[in-house]
């Protein structure tokens, strides 16, 4: 980078202005990504969605009910599949 000569101090605060607004737009663009990062790890709405509906639809004796019927239903299909 070539050294660049200044004839006055108003032009050296305008290149420092320049410089600060740069950074926080640097800086700002970091925020960003690390956001989005987040947001693409996190559980999607989808997936917030069919836990909030998990948890209703096993809540209250319609859910105990389910709680205690699926797992004789799996081993049901299980040794059926197998020939038992």
């Amino acid at each position: 980078m070539a050294t660049k000569k200044y004839s006055s101090y108003s032009q050296i605060e305008q290149d420092l202005a320049i410089l600060k607004i740069e950074r926080e737009i640097y800086y700002q663009k970091v925020i960003l990504s690390i956001d989005k990062t987040k947001e693409s790890i996190l559980p999607s709405t989808s997936a917030t969605l069919l836990g909030s509906l998990y948890s209703k639809v096993f809540s209250g004796t319609f859910g105990t009910i389910l709680k205690i019927i699926i797992p004789f239903v799996i081993k049901w299909y299980v040794n059926r599949k197998r020939g038992n």
